[in-house]
């Protein structure tokens, strides 16, 4: 499996992370004429179990056509599938896993994004240590089956008003590693890490661990330009441990049709600063 944060270039020069967009497929037309390069879908709709075989089938064609590589899903594990807690049902974890996975290697999805606040939540009066140590042990099952199926699983960060278990990059990166799976690795979300007022250089930490990015705006979750958010400092650590991976745009839209393109060449615009210009001695 290649990596996100491959070699790079000959001559020492950094190739730039690639920008894509958490979206339905229904915006694939809409995205790729903006410069999105890759569109995220959800596992929901495009993997779970109780998608039928015939719309799975026509998914893959969807897939196959999209003018977005669309390699990766989000909205992994339903909430009532419980990761953390006494009403784990570890067989019925797996077996959902197994099917998303199977479904993930047919359509040639390689990466799914593990936030899924509601399952992954410690549940009142539950010691947290306990809890942790046993997303660790089903997290590492988790992974292996997804090392059967060629794909990756990457958590990620949330913030406090969407979980209470791991709410930071610096959090993430603990338990990444605890879990010690090559097959179970890192989203960081800037958003996240934003509304937690997590400092970029946590983003040190990520580093051979960190395989995927999202990011939105701090306040609203609006898209990059909107209230003029400065990501520099966040792409910069990004740039410091190698990352030249996807940086998805995970926001709430309100007019795709113009708010796409701008948001694009908004971050661009800083990304071509931090990767290229802040980066020549």
């Amino acid at each position: 499996m290649q990596s996100n944060a491959s070699a790079q270039p000959p001559g020492g020069k950094k190739r730039m992370p690639v920008l894509g967009i958490a979206a339905s497929m229904d915006n694939d037309s809409l995205a790729g004429a903006a410069g999105f390069s890759c569109l995220e879908e959800t596992v929901k709709r495009m993997l779970a179990p109780a998608v039928s075989e015939d719309v799975f089938a026509a998914n893959i064609e969807r897939i196959n056509k999209a003018r977005c590589r669309i390699q990766t899903c989000n909205v992994f594990i339903p909430g009532y599938l419980k990761l953390t807690g006494p009403a784990v049902n570890e067989a019925w974890v797996l077996g959902y896993v197994d099917t998303v996975m199977q479904r993930a290697e047919k359509a040639g999805i390689r990466l799914i994004v593990l936030g899924s606040g509601e399952a992954r939540k410690i549940p009142e009066g539950y010691d947290p240590d306990m809890a942790k140590g046993q997303f660790i042990r089903l997290a590492r099952k988790m992974a292996d089956i997804a090392k059967k199926h060629n794909c990756l699983i990457a958590m990620e960060n949330l913030n406090a008003t969407e979980t209470n278990f791991v709410n930071t990059v610096a959090e993430a990166c603990q338990v990444v590693t605890a879990i010690a799976h090559p097959h179970f690795r890192l989203t960081a979300d800037i958003y996240h890490m934003l509304r937690e007022n997590e400092p970029p250089a946590n983003l040190l930490q990520a580093k051979g661990i960190l395989v995927h990015c999202h990011i939105a705006e701090r306040e609203k979750r609006s898209a990059p330009g909107t209230e003029r958010q400065d990501f520099r400092p966040y792409l910069a650590a990004l740039r410091s441990i190698g990352y030249n991976g996807r940086i998805m745009m995970e926001c709430r839209w309100t007019d795709p049709a113009k708010e796409y393109a701008p948001a694009v060449a908004y971050l661009e615009a800083q990304l071509n600063e931090v990767y290229h210009i802040s980066g020549k001695k």
